[in-house]
């Protein structure tokens, strides 16, 4: 069998498509710094409008689609006319692994993202797109829009970590993951048990066994590494982004502090960038019964807004 036969039949298997309901599923191949990376797309018309999603600090892209009733924040916006990739940093989730955990860094991690838009935008003939980043996705997703602004039409900074967490040595350069620590993001009780009038225990088994499944019981440090440093230390380069930013956090978020995310709307220079403080709501207040509606429709207000 001839090479270019051979690398036709691959293309066609990694992007082969997977019905569900009304939506198409595809994973499309992509290698960056000689890493191969997983991406992959929800969409339900062919020229929908981009939309890259971007995981966080431990668990992969599969924190966008917890296919649970309608929490999935992936299908959710693919049903209204986007089409939603999601991507794998190095090292994360279906990824390849890397020998050393402490090399996707968040400069790192964000030119994984920019690897990945240039392919969306190639394939969906479009030239920029919108970026929604959580956790430490923000930092990522941040730093990506700001060096590439010809790329970028909106970014959403969902639970921005704006400065450093704490000036915590990190030692390890991979993170020993566990089912617990993957409940972590979930609202307590005051005993330490999740609180399942916030998030539903559907939502909470479903997103534990996700993380079980592609993560398993490690991932990389680069990131940790870059959050735990002093608190005077800024993270995501607010002012440097050219393009509209909704910065949106919950009040309760363990991680957000409402005051830095005004300190750091004060930073934007585009006047249509928004700022939203859930009252409430916290980390994962995408998957949390009583706020998850309301986020997600100021994020669409603000993506579609002119």
């Amino acid at each position: 069998m001839k090479k270019s036969l051979i690398l036709s039949v691959l293309l066609v298997v990694l992007a082969a498509s997977v019905s569900c309901a009304e939506l198409t599923r595809e994973v499309v191949p992509l290698e960056y710094d000689g890493i191969k990376l997983h991406l992959e797309c929800f969409r339900s018309e062919k020229d929908g409008d981009p939309l890259l999603l971007v995981h966080g600090l431990t668990y992969s892209s599969h924190e966008f689609d917890v296919d649970v009733k309608d929490y999935s924040l992936a299908r959710f916006f693919a049903r209204r006319g986007f089409n939603v990739w999601l991507l794998d940093i190095a090292g994360y989730g279906q990824s390849q692994e890397v020998q050393d955990g402490f090399l996707p860094d968040s400069d790192y991690a964000a030119d994984d993202i920019e690897a990945a838009a240039k392919v969306i935008l190639e394939r969906e003939g479009r030239k920029s797109l919108d970026v929604l980043g959580w956790s430490w996705g923000t930092v990522t997703a941040g730093r990506f829009a700001a060096n590439n602004p010809e790329l970028v039409r909106k970014v959403v900074l969902y639970a921005p970590i704006v400065a450093g967490l704490g000036d915590i040595a990190v030692e390890n350069p991979f993170n020993h993951n566990t089912w617990v620590h993957a409940a972590g993001d979930f609202q307590t009780n005051p005993d330490g048990s999740i609180n399942y009038a916030i998030t539903e225990p559907d939502v909470v088994n479903a997103f534990q066994s996700n993380c079980w499944r592609y993560d398993k019981d490690s991932s990389p440090n680069g990131g940790r590494r870059d959050l735990l440093v002093a608190p005077a230390e800024r993270l995501i380069p607010t002012g440097d982004i050219e393009v509209p930013v909704l910065l949106i956090a919950g009040s309760k978020d363990d991680y957000v502090s409402p005051e830095l995310c005004r300190e750091a709307f004060g930073t934007l220079t585009n006047k249509a960038s928004r700022l939203e403080i859930i009252e409430g709501a916290a980390h994962a207040m995408m998957m949390e019964k009583p706020y998850y509606r309301v986020f997600r429709q100021k994020v669409l207000e603000f993506l579609r807004a002119n």
